[in-house]
């Protein structure tokens, strides 16, 4: 038996994908969400084979979903995103369905995976997917980390800056700090090069933060922000800096 889980804030769209789905019976629905909260809670207990996605719901949409998934399934996206922007990730979305979907075309997506099927997830297609959609416009106003099984959502905004933690990138904030396992390369190509400067190999800036920089031992510098916190910048992240701020 082939588990799969819908993921989709609209009845009828749900509705559509299982009566597609009748001419598969050996994919087995087991669970419907209407939202990315229910639907990673749904992955985490029932570890679906496949999931039918949509990419805009309430709370968080699909793509911010899909980053907190540990044993990533397969993924087929359903939805309604506008026709230019999916586009933006056909090189390497596993496959995605424009809605309205003819039944035709249902069964063409799925039978190319069922084709497949033997290939180990995660696949690198839809890693490939989530790092192209992360540095969309959808993506890059704000930044959803897990602790402890909740979802958290940090606007960008509230980032004060970002420090290389091994695997992780720690995303401190004036809530404390949160780790996302991205890398500091990842967060330096996707947030805003105006409000965010890269000064230390170890760390990302949001210079909004800033009060004042201070000399520290030979060509280095400390950057004091609105806490007190105190963020090492380097040789070459000083000129990125002081571009970031103006001067």
């Amino acid at each position: 038996m082939i588990k799969a889980i819908i993921i989709d804030d609209e009845p009828l769209a749900r509705e559509v994908v299982k009566e597609y789905l009748q001419g598969f019976p050996q994919v087995q629905v087991i669970q419907e969400c209407n939202d990315g909260f229910d639907g990673l809670k749904a992955i985490q207990q029932h570890q679906p084979d496949i999931l039918f996605l949509d990419v805009q719901m309430p709370k968080i949409n699909g793509f911010e979903m899909l980053e907190l998934v540990e044993e990533m399934p397969a993924v087929i996206f359903t939805t309604a995103f506008e026709e230019h922007a999916i586009r933006a990730f056909e090189v390497n979305a596993v496959d995605y369905l424009l809605k309205p979907f003819s039944k035709d075309r249902f069964e063409k997506a799925l039978q190319k995976w069922l084709d497949r099927l033997s290939a180990t997830p995660p696949s690198p297609a839809t890693e490939q997917l989530l790092e192209t959609a992360a540095a969309s416009p959808l993506q890059s106003s704000r930044i959803v980390v897990k602790i402890n099984g909740k979802i958290k959502i940090i606007p960008v905004p509230d980032v004060h800056y970002l420090e290389a933690a091994d695997d992780y990138v720690k995303i401190v904030t004036h809530e404390g700090a949160f780790l996302k396992n991205k890398t500091m390369a990842f967060f330096e190509q996707t947030l805003d090069p105006q409000q965010f400067a890269r000064v230390h190999r170890s760390y990302i800036l949001n210079v909004n933060q800033v009060t004042r920089i201070e000399p520290y031992e030979k060509e280095n510098h400390l950057a004091i922000l609105r806490t007190g916190a105190k963020v090492p910048v380097s040789k070459t992240g000083y000129p990125r800096l002081k571009a970031a701020l103006g001067l």
